[in-house]
């Protein structure tokens, strides 16, 4: 059996090297290999973390509008989701599998709005979007306006690994899914009570203010899940899931499925999935912006996610969020709203909330 070094035991074993080195008439020499080795180690050590956060939406989301009853509901699932992330990186997964699984957690859970507990559109049914990244080879996939599939982040990761696509809607995101054999549900499975009397209640106001605009229930029109995750091998990944407007019409398309708008992942930066106001987030391409300003800008995260969220998108109106980790394990929740559903764990610490405090 091959024996394992940790970083400690690799660093005295070259610092006997080091001093067999020192030995010989090379002056200055053994220090330079000292310096090298030390810095290959700590580097080692750097990498070797993970780190994850997850977020349920954003939106006008209040302790006053909110029962003791629900508040417990939401916290108990994103402290659910949360361990499911934990426990796939903690066990050495992939952040691509953390991302995945967490999500697909996320689109069962009837609190959200995804997958099961979706907002209906204009005709009561349920269409569904959603995208993934993957860090380390920028492969992406992503799906628009799809019906009938029980999980879409799956299939937006069949998308990125199975075809030589990047984004599909519609009936031939669903041809695609049927041919990778993903589980299918029929209307029932989405259909939640709360969302349909949402859906009821908003059409009964298109007619008494007889107009033709977009009406939403504010405080839960910015619903929308995602995960971002750091692995221990040191790639980032990145996946966003919603049902997206609540009465959406024309088979509208919001931020979430949309690749640097909606999500993003790079290792040499972060990895970024948003919530909010998707057209917003679509014209000022925030979750490539937040990797750009990291890149080019060499901005730090927190300030580069702090400047987009509470200055770029603030000043023009813009409502919403974003979750982000960089590739050195730190994290980032800025949001505008009054609260948004997020948790996030690193290095034995873990934080979950819900509203702005």
């Amino acid at each position: 059996m091959k024996k394992k070094f940790v970083p400690g035991q690799i660093l005295k074993l070259h610092l006997g090297t080091i001093n067999q080195i020192q030995t010989s008439r090379l002056p200055g020499f053994g220090f330079l290999c000292f310096i090298l080795i030390c810095s290959t180690v700590l580097g080692a050590q750097k990498k070797s973390t993970w780190a994850i956060a997850i977020h349920g939406g954003a939106g006008a989301i209040s302790r006053q509008n909110m029962t003791v009853e629900k508040e417990a509901a939401y916290l108990k699932a994103l402290e659910q989701a949360l361990s499911i992330g934990e426990g796939v990186l903690q066990n050495g997964g992939t952040a691509l599998d953390a991302v995945e699984q967490t999500i697909v957690f996320m689109e069962d859970c009837p609190l959200f709005n995804a997958g099961k507990g979706a907002v209906f559109n204009r005709e009561g049914k349920v269409e569904l979007d959603a995208s993934i990244m993957d860090g380390a080879t920028h492969s992406a996939g992503a799906a628009g306006g799809v019906q009938g599939i029980k999980n879409p982040i799956r299939l937006v990761r069949a998308i990125m690994e199975k075809s030589q696509h990047v984004f599909l809607v519609g009936e031939g995101a669903k041809a695609f899914g049927m041919e990778m054999r993903m589980d299918t549900a029929d209307a029932n499975w989405f259909y939640t009570e709360e969302r349909w009397l949402q859906h009821l209640n908003t059409l009964q106001k298109l007619k008494t203010t007889n107009t033709g605009a977009l009406q939403e229930d504010n405080e839960r029109s910015l619903g929308t899940v995602g995960c971002v995750a750091l692995d221990l091998r040191g790639n980032l990944a990145a996946g966003t899931s919603t049902g997206g407007m609540n009465n959406k019409r024309w088979n509208r398309l919001g931020d979430s499925p949309v690749i640097g708008a909606g999500t993003y992942a790079d290792n040499r930066t972060c990895a970024v999935s948003c919530t909010g106001h998707g057209e917003y987030f679509i014209r000022y391409a925030v979750a490539h912006d937040l990797h750009a300003r990291i890149l080019y800008g060499k901005q730090k995260l927190h300030r580069a996610a702090e400047t987009i969220i509470h200055k770029e998108l603030k000043s023009i109106g813009a409502e919403g969020g974003l979750i982000a980790i960089d590739r050195f394990g730190n994290i980032a929740t800025p949001f505008n709203s009054n609260g948004m559903y997020r948790a996030w764990s690193k290095r034995g610490e873990r934080e979950i909330r819900i509203y702005n405090e």
